[in-house]
């Protein structure tokens, strides 16, 4: 068994990694490369295998860095199984359908302003593509070993991360490879902790929060109703970029909980996407997935997706009409990097304002809006003009869907014998932190995986 690495190989984005074991080749996720144009430019490269060549796919989980490069995959001639969890097969309609959408748009504002002689844009790929892309899926459930091809069996455990979200094991040729996908931190609102596999000959493991602890939880949650306290006495609005998926679930989810406590009945909150209420319509068919404490809020007053004074906007005039609001509301929207979505359109009209707030509540990866903007930018460019910075900018870690440095060693040092390492999914400066720890606590030396690197098993 071997690994080829070609994408979150010192980056957070266009997960993918290539397995070959028993004769066959397995991708291992088939992610968006997400950033600034330059990076996202490189998802139209060709693929750096042989499409012809692979066997089989199982991907992680639902978010786009992981699973948004798979209709590309289709289009250009993959036409074998797409293996994924339950909730996550029922996820990657919406995301996948959305992402299309978005190329599609794109490619059509880049057509308006293209000048005489410039080629057509053309999509990435279309919701036509996602369509052939939805039917070579076959879901599959956590904890139960099955054959994946002959002389290849696959088992998934709960990550912990999303709704779905698994660790991928893979056993083949006498050996078993443990892929992380996303960890999620332990007691983390509506889903499960995440599960630690038993042995391993090699792990590729995520490393995003490699290099940093998050604050308390306890204490993020206090502070973000300190944030929403200042903002409604300061007669602001509160923008929180959040993917659909994941982020936006656990702060309604906090909302009902401190409904009487931070007195949101007297705010309007938006979440201002089209995808929204059909992520929630899964989330609520996937309750099985759902922790204790998650199961009794759902029962109870007031329910997290169905908050009085909650509006899901679908349309563009919806999401263009929130604009007009000056004050008292709370406006959830993608994407979460800020690097493109409604909740640009948003900070256009408020990231001037010093009564304002923005809350960052993920992981906010090299070349996007959101980086700079948590990285203290005085001007931003949106949309071709300059903007000063004037709204105020909160980073809440303690929210974020990853586990920190902590949790992935513990997660790390439940796997008996402490085997070999390849870290993914992480910035060069957060992976060097990891191995160095990696290495102090377990005596192991944790490769930095790069594109087109092999591994052994």
């Amino acid at each position: 068994m071997k690994v080829n690495f070609f994408g979150a190989a010192g980056t957070v984005t266009g997960s993918m990694h290539l397995v070959e074991a028993a004769g066959k080749r397995i991708l291992l996720d088939c992610g968006m490369i997400q950033g600034g144009a330059a990076e996202e430019a490189r998802n139209a490269e060709p693929f750096p295998f042989d499409l012809n060549s692979i066997d089989a796919v199982v991907v992680s989980h639902a978010h786009i860095d992981h699973t948004g490069r798979l209709p590309l995959l289709v289009a250009r001639g993959y036409r074998g199984p797409i293996h994924a969890q339950q909730a996550t097969a029922d996820l990657l309609e919406v995301m996948l359908l959305d992402s299309a959408s978005l190329q599609e748009s794109d490619a059509k504002r880049s057509n308006r302003k293209r000048t005489r002689g410039e080629p057509e844009a053309e999509p990435l790929y279309t919701r036509e593509d996602v369509q052939k892309t939805l039917a070579q899926v076959r879901p599959l459930p956590y904890h139960e070993r099955r054959q994946l091809l002959p002389g290849v069996e696959v088992n998934l455990r709960d990550a912990g991360h999303i709704l779905g979200s698994a660790i991928v094991e893979l056993f083949a040729d006498g050996r078993t490879l443990v892929f992380s996908g996303d960890l999620g931190p332990k007691g983390t609102p509506i889903l499960r902790d995440p599960e630690t596999p038993p042995a391993a000959n090699l792990v590729l493991m995520e490393s995003t929060y490699g290099d940093r602890n998050h604050r308390d939880r306890a204490d993020t949650v206090r502070e973000l109703g300190g944030i929403l306290d200042d903002a409604w006495n300061g007669k602001g609005n509160v923008l929180i970029p959040a993917f659909a998926v994941g982020r936006t679930q656990e702060l309604l989810y906090w909302f009902a909980r401190y409904w009487n406590e931070w007195s949101l009945s007297r705010w309007r909150i938006f979440i201002d996407s089209p995808m929204a209420a059909k992520v929630v319509a899964i989330y609520d068919r996937h309750h099985e997935l759902f922790d204790e404490d998650a199961l009794a809020m759902w029962k109870g007053t007031p329910n997290p997706f169905r908050l009085p004074n909650l509006r899901t906007t679908e349309s563009i005039d919806e999401s263009m009409a929130i604009n007009q609001i000056r004050n008292g509301a709370i406006v959830i929207a993608g994407n979460g990097m800020a690097s493109g979505g409604r909740i640009v359109h948003h900070l256009r009209h408020n990231i001037g304002r010093r009564e304002a707030h923005i809350v960052f509540v993920g992981y906010q990866a090299e070349g996007t809006l959101g980086r700079r903007l948590v990285n203290g930018a005085q001007w931003v460019r949106m949309f071709g003009e300059d903007y000063r910075v004037n709204a105020q900018c909160h980073t809440v870690g303690g929210l974020s869907a990853h586990t920190d440095q902590s949790g992935l060693l513990e997660w790390y040092g439940g796997i008996t014998g402490h085997p070999p390492v390849a870290l993914v999914h992480g910035e060069d400066i957060a992976r060097e932190a990891l191995a160095g720890e990696l290495h102090e606590r377990f005596g192991v030396t944790a490769e930095l995986a790069r594109p087109g690197a092999v591994r052994e098993v």
